[in-house]
């Protein structure tokens, strides 16, 4: 007879390692099992970030965004502390290198303030005395931002989760779903799962889950490849803290930007290309089925014809090396082609509506055995445990 779980979570980034993790906290006499399709955790989006734990520069007040950020900040740190993971709070500098950044700069400081930030209005000669290498008309500093290892968060969330008694289960690829009146069957490529109820936490593949349980969600995954560069060994005393450009609000993400590592080392980027795969890492990845996912989503081909422009540019910087470094040298006039060297990519998964809007902010879908995150893109890893906490809040309401 077959094992059935109190509660089961499919996706082993970092969301499902935090939602799994407190659900036994929450529930520890419960049987919770975590359902990963690679043979490792973190191995997507949690493992190929930049590591930022972000402040919440630029997201909507009110929004669940600007509202897990905040918590989510002093909520990664201090789950840092208690259990001996490094971060480096090196803050956040933005930068306006033009009148028109300027403006833009003062939108932004309005928009911090809302959300309650620290931050610090700085001129170009402050500007210059705080970075020396970085060039502008003004920037604003968040002391809070800092970096980390995302992959040694999740590794000591799975460490916790089975000292209670959490089960994970690898090479557990999800491809069918089951709901019925007790519970929910999950079809794996290791077997059949039962439990009473289900999270999913799925990424790349988040509205395929909802689709396996019988709805038809009005948003489909839409996936952006991000390009790094890192810079040279001994250009790694370049910035000290993270470097940002002032984002165009007309574009669809934030830009190219310097980040310090722990560790050592500076990345830079990422850019925006929609990938012509989930998990299309690789210029050459492809995966016709899906492109004819994406292509037959009508708000996909929307938001194509809507960034065309953009998206021309966006491939220009990925094909020509020197055109992506000129997209940096606008703040950081000193660095060369020669600086930079490759670093893996990184896949956001975009939640893309019927109406051809980016959803920007978190996104959930609840039936009466399940509770589905759908859209978690940045700064989902920053507001890993304020997600996972909401996650358990809508639980409770259908156990």
């Amino acid at each position: 007879m077959a094992v059935i779980y109190d509660f089961i979570i499919i996706g082993g980034g970092i969301l499902g390692h935090s939602v799994a993790m407190q659900l036994l906290e929450q529930y520890p006499n419960s049987k919770v099992a975590l359902l990963e399709k690679e043979n490792a955790s973190a191995l997507h989006q949690t493992g190929r970030n930049s590591g930022v734990i972000h402040a919440g520069v630029y997201y909507t007040p009110g929004t669940l965004k600007a509202q897990f950020c905040y918590e989510g900040n002093k909520a990664t740190k201090a789950f840092c502390e208690d259990h001996g993971i490094i971060y480096e709070e090196c803050g956040k500098l933005l930068v306006a290198s033009d009148e028109l950044e300027m403006q833009r700069m003062e939108e932004l400081w309005e928009r911090t303030k809302e959300n309650g930030l620290e931050r610090v209005r700085l001129d170009a000669q402050e500007l210059r005395e705080k970075e020396p290498n970085i060039t502008g008309l003004g920037g604003i500093f968040f002391p809070t931002s800092a970096v980390v290892s995302y992959p040694a968060i999740v590794q000591t969330m799975r460490t916790l989760f089975a000292q209670q008694g959490g089960e994970v289960f690898y090479n557990a690829g999800v491809v069918g779903l089951s709901e019925h009146a007790r519970g929910v069957k999950i079809t794996t490529t290791r077997g059949v799962f039962e439990c009473n109820y289900l999270i999913t936490c799925a990424g790349l593949h988040a509205d395929r889950m909802v689709k396996m349980l019988g709805l038809k969600p009005d948003f489909t995954i839409c996936p952006f490849r991000g390009e790094y560069f890192k810079l040279t060994h001994d250009r790694n005393n370049l910035v000290k803290h993270l470097i940002y450009p002032i984002p165009d609000p007309d574009m669809p993400f934030l830009g190219v930007h310097l980040t310090p590592m722990v560790g050592g080392g500076i990345t830079v980027g990422p850019n925006a290309i929609l990938a012509l795969k989930r998990e299309g890492y690789s210029k050459l990845d492809v995966s016709w089925r899906d492109c004819k996912e994406m292509l037959g989503h009508k708000g996909v081909r929307h938001v194509i014809k809507k960034h065309f422009r953009v998206g021309l540019c966006e491939f220009k910087h990925s094909c020509c090396k020197k055109s992506y470094l000129s997209l940096v040298q606008k703040y950081c006039p000193s660095l060369r082609l020669e600086d930079l060297e490759h670093h893996p990519s990184g896949v956001r998964a975009q939640a893309v509506s019927g109406s051809g809007e980016l959803i920007e902010d978190f996104l959930f879908y609840n039936t009466q055995r399940t509770v589905n995150v759908c859209n978690a893109p940045s700064p989902a890893a920053t507001a890993a445990l304020p997600i996972g906490k909401h996650v358990l809040l809508q639980l409770e309401a259908i156990v």
